[in-house]
């Protein structure tokens, strides 16, 4: 899977895109260098953020010791490979977070107090995508397989997601039917249409009443969006998409059921992959199950939903089994590692220049615990990051009596600084976000700094 592109795809690195009144600057990549005597430049920055729902069995995930003599729990010990390239972090919450149960997904990228009176706000991945998304084709890439969504635009409106890996595939490295012009004609009739729907709205807007206009003022934001990304698909129309190896376009155009779930998985982390390597976005969202259900494991004899398993009583069988999926999606996070480090980006494998985050929004799933979050921060050594250790903010405060007190840790904040918008923030700065907050940050995860 090293060798997606064919050589005969050779741009001009002066190439630009004229569209919306601006010419855009490619970056450089590797499909414009010749095979040799390529000249030195700095590499991209990526990011991905990857949510495993209902939390965890948090009793065989949880880690006892913190800095570099630390074991990796039974959940994580797939990741013993990667041990150099990988921070557990554990301690972290959403102050804002309490209570939120089924609907920590909205949240998790954003900190966002939200609820029936409350918007949510911009997710990070978002904020990243402001900084990255100028120099791709795709500013970023939602994926879901159950279909809850992690992305947040600065309005608050959820980005959809797409959960076939055939359409994903599709839709970045293949050239639409009917060629350019077909192409522009129909997004012409697209922005046609939009320019009918806010022309409408612009007038409706001043018979209503003041509740009204502020639905109305939330729908036509997700349709400001739809604009933006359509003139943007039009500015890159003369741009031609890489050339994939049949074998590997075999690979991923196809739609995996997802009671295979193992398949699933390694097709959209290989899509997301590919992606990073051929430079079409920076920034990746998926969510690989939904709070309310969540994906069952067929393949491994795991009948039952995340959900059910989750919500266990103490049933003993159920606790077995949620370890059992724990265990299962964790290897294919570690399988999506191996994928990164094996290929190569410029003079150094692509996990070099990739942050990815995984984890979920709730740690104790039976009763909906939402402190001391399982998370864990991979790659990004090429961007300033420094890996090895388990950083735990709970072992910080005195007063911690350890694991072995109970639930409790999972639903009271041990160490109230300890604000996974923190971590949000690290990844923001670490992708070239100039910002010194992000939700209600107060301060950076400085040991995972270098």
């Amino acid at each position: 899977m090293a060798h997606f592109l064919s050589q005969n795809w050779l741009l001009d690195r002066r190439h630009v895109l004229r569209g919306l009144g601006v010419s855009l600057a490619l970056p450089m990549l590797d499909c414009m260098k010749p095979l040799f005597g390529a000249e030195a430049t700095e590499r991209p920055r990526r990011s991905v953020f990857i949510y495993l729902p209902n939390g965890v069995n948090t009793n065989d995930f949880e880690m006892t010791t913190a800095g570099k003599d630390y074991e990796l729990s039974r959940i994580l010990k797939p990741l013993e490979k990667h041990r150099a390239s990988i921070t557990p972090v554990s301690g972290l919450f959403h102050p804002n977070a309490f209570g939120i149960a089924h609907n920590a997904t909205q949240t998790w990228l954003t900190g966002a107090k939200y609820g029936a009176t409350d918007r949510n706000t911009v997710s990070v991945d978002q904020l990243i995508a402001g900084v990255t998304g100028l120099k791709t084709r795709f500013p970023s890439l939602e994926l879901s397989n159950q279909g809850h969504r992690l992305a947040v635009t600065a309005d608050g409106i959820q980005l959809p997601a797409e959960k076939n890996p055939a359409v994903v595939f599709r839709q970045f490295f293949m050239e639409p039917a009917g060629g350019i012009d077909k192409q522009r004609r129909r997004l012409q009739r697209k922005e046609s249409m939009l320019d009918l729907v806010l022309g409408d709205a612009k007038s409706l807007a001043g018979k209503l009443g003041q509740d009204d206009r502020g639905r109305l003022e939330q729908y036509l934001v997700a349709v400001r969006e739809v604009e933006v990304r359509t003139q943007r698909a039009e500015a890159w129309l003369e741009m031609p998409r890489p050339t994939i190896e049949p074998g590997i376009a075999g690979k991923l155009n196809r739609n995996v059921p997802l009671e295979q779930l193992g398949e699933y998985l390694r097709t959209m982390y290989d899509i997301i992959v590919l992606a990073f390597q051929t430079d079409m976005t920076r920034v990746v969202t998926f969510n690989t199950g939904n709070e309310g259900t969540g994906p069952s494991i067929p393949e491994i004899g795991i009948s039952r939903d995340r959900h059910s398993l989750s919500h266990h009583n103490g049933n003993r069988e159920a606790i077995e089994q949620l370890s059992r999926s724990d265990e299962f999606n964790v290897r294919q996070f570690a399988w999506f590692l191996d994928r990164l480090a094996e290929v190569r980006d410029g003079d150094g494998p692509l996990l070099d220049t990739t942050l990815a985050l995984y984890g979920s929004g709730l740690s104790y799933g039976n009763s909906h615990g939402t402190t001391s979050l399982p998370l864990v921060l991979a790659g990004g050594a090429g961007l300033g990051l420094k890996h090895g250790t388990h950083v735990d903010y709970n072992q910080q405060v005195k007063e911690f009596k350890g694991y072995g007190q109970g639930v409790g840790v999972y639903h009271s904040p041990v160490n109230a600084k300890a604000h996974f918008s923190n971590l949000l923030l690290t990844i923001a700065q670490k992708m070239g976000v100039e910002t010194e907050t992000f939700a209600d940050s107060n301060g950076v995860i400085s040991e995972v700094l270098s």
